[in-house]
C-alpha cells in the first residue's frame, strides 16, 4: 500500500487530468497491493483456473440432475479422463484457494467491519445461533457416504490419509482426491448460502 502510495504522490499523478489524488491513489494503493499478493502466491494461476472450472461444473450438474454428480459426469462436463480430473483435485487438495479478485468482483471493494449493527451478517454470530451450524450439517449430510466418512474420519477422528485409506481399503492419494471433492462439493453448496 506504501508503495502505491509514493508512486502516486511522487511520479505518477498528473492533476491536469481532472482526476482527484484521492480517487487517483486508491486505485495506485490498491493496484501495488494486488500486485505484491500475486507475486507473493503460490499456488499457479492454473490451478486456481481448474479449481473455478470444477466448482462450476460441480454445481451445474448437481443443479441439473437433483443429485450429487459422479466423478465420471464432472470429468466428461469438463472434457477431461477421469484421471485428469483426480490430478486436478491432487493439485488443488489442501491449500486454500482464495482469490482477491474473485472475492472483490462479489463482494465489492469495501470491507465492512463487524459493529452491532451488522451483528447478523456476521458469520460467527450465524454459526453460533445454528443457522449456518445446521446449513453445514445438511450440506455434509447431502454428500456421497464415502465423503462424509473420510471428512468425518479425517476432522472428528483425526486420522491421517494414511489411516484412513487403510479404514477404505484404498492409497493415500485417492483418500485425498476423496477429501478434495468432498471440500469441492461442500464450497459449492455453501457457497449459494
Amino acid at each position: 500500500g506504501g508503495i502505491g502510495l509514493l508512486n502516486a504522490v511522487v511520479d505518477r499523478y498528473d492533476a491536469l487530468q481532472g482526476t482527484a489524488f484521492t480517487t487517483y491513489a486508491v486505485q495506485r494503493i490498491r493496484g501495488a497491493m494486488l500486485d505484491e499478493l500475486r507475486s507473493r502466491d503460490w499456488v499457479p494461476r492454473s490451478v486456481r483456473r481448474n479449481a473455478r472450472e470444477v466448482a462450476q461444473a460441480m454445481g451445474q450438474l448437481e443443479q441439473e440432475l437433483g443429485r450429487n454428480a459422479t466423478e465420471t459426469e464432472v470429468a466428461e462436463r469438463l472434457g477431461i479422463p477421469v484421471a485428469e480430473y483426480r490430478q486436478m483435485l491432487l493439485d488443488t487438495n489442501n491449500s486454500q484457494l482464495f482469490s482477491y479478485d474473485e472475492w472483490r468482483e462479489e463482494h465489492g471493494d469495501s470491507i465492512e467491519l463487524v459493529t452491532e449493527e451488522h451483528q447478523q451478517e456476521n458469520p460467527l454470530h450465524q454459526l453460533l445461533e445454528g443457522d449456518l451450524r445446521q446449513r453445514v450439517m445438511d450440506a455434509i449430510e447431502s454428500l456421497p457416504e464415502r465423503e462424509q466418512l473420510v471428512l468425518t474420519l479425517y476432522y472428528q477422528e483425526e486420522l491421517n490419509l494414511k489411516e484412513i485409506g487403510a479404514v477404505l481399503e484404498v492409497g493415500e492419494s485417492r483418500v485425498s482426491q476423496l477429501h478434495s471433492q468432498a471440500i469441492k462439493r461442500l464450497r459449492t453448496k455453501l457457497g449459494k448460502l
